[in-house]
């Protein structure tokens, strides 16, 4: 049990507070001023309530858990755009399309996120080992 620990779930772990804390700064330190005049320009009240970080930090261990997954099967790229394509792109894409996406975000969020990921990667890379 231990070994399985130490081989699966701390390297989820890690790479998930990894990718909940760049999610965190990135839009409530970086860029939160960006969000909240796009929604106030829609009409709309940007919030920040615990739920939000609940369901952030949800979708940064499932996010971890799946380039956790796909490094046993694919390439280092491969993984990382495996990785980043239905997680952030297809994000984008929903949100973009329900018209709350402030673009000029893109031009900080596509490398930013792509540098989540690979950071990911390396952190559970540094954890790998055979199956």
């Amino acid at each position: 049990m231990a070994t399985r620990l130490r081989k699966t779930v701390l390297p989820i772990f890690c790479a998930g507070v990894w990718m909940t804390v760049s999610e965190f700064v990135r839009n409530e330190l970086l860029f939160k001023g960006e969000w909240v005049g796009h929604f106030s320009s829609l009409g709309l009240r940007f919030q920040t309530l615990p739920l939000n970080g609940v369901l952030w930090m949800v979708w940064s261990f499932l996010l971890a858990y799946l380039v956790y997954s796909l490094q046993f099967v694919f390439s280092f790229w491969k993984t990382v755009l495996l990785s980043w394509m239905p997680s952030f792109l297809m994000m984008w894409i929903t949100i973009y399309n329900l018209q709350v996406l402030p673009l000029s975000l893109l031009w900080y969020a596509v490398p930013l996120s792509l540098f989540e990921v690979i950071v990911a990667h390396l952190i559970l890379q540094r954890f790998r080992v055979v199956r």
